[in-house]
């Protein structure tokens, strides 16, 4: 029960109630449970390219010639990565971070995938860095920290827009994300 309490989003309560589900469904839960989580403790690998979890290394995007080789996403976590395959909205590559620059934590810059992002732009084939960032305040200083690294690169440097959601109602919106939209405001038509 302690371990599945350190997990994020689980208590000691959900954790408890958890494992006395599992239990009770020894053959139809608890053991392809523990199947399914050794094999992913020995067939998953991170891939070396774009720091993506899965079954082979290179990745699965990474060897999909299909993909516009042109374009890489930045992203904080693989959680953010796979978030933006599901909305099947991106054709492009990615970069995974590892997560974002923290004073408190004690991230620095070496901690981070910056260095490994830099050697992928070095080959020239890449046009476009997409910064897909959480807007967070370390998310934004590890973007602005990685605008300056990449200042010199000659590749172009966007970030996804921040704003209004789609189907949201101005009074019920936070003043961060009204601020947002206002200042990412462009022209109609």
């Amino acid at each position: 029960m302690n371990l599945l309490a350190k997990l994020p989003g689980l208590g000691p309560r959900s954790a408890r109630r958890m494992v006395l589900h599992m239990l009770k469904r020894r053959e139809a839960l608890m053991l392809p449970l523990i199947a399914a989580m050794d094999a992913a403790v020995h067939n998953v690998e991170t891939c070396v390219l774009c720091g993506n979890l899965g079954g082979n290394d290179p990745c699965e995007i990474c060897r999909d010639p299909r993909r516009d080789r042109s374009i890489i996403c930045v992203v904080e976590d693989v959680a953010d990565l796979w978030a933006l395959e599901r909305s099947h909205a991106f054709r492009g590559l990615y970069h995974v971070l590892g997560g974002t620059l923290s004073a408190l934590e004690g991230i620095r810059p070496a901690d981070l995938r910056i260095d490994s992002l830099l050697e992928r732009l070095a080959s020239g084939e890449v046009k476009e860095v997409i910064l897909a960032l959480n807007a967070t305040v370390e998310g934004q200083t590890t973007a602005h920290y990685v605008i300056e690294k990449l200042e010199d690169t000659g590749v172009g440097i966007t970030k996804l827009a921040h704003g209004l959601p789609v189907g949201g109602e101005l009074d019920y919106l936070d003043d961060g994300t009204l601020t947002a939209a206002l200042q990412a405001r462009r022209k109609t038509g």
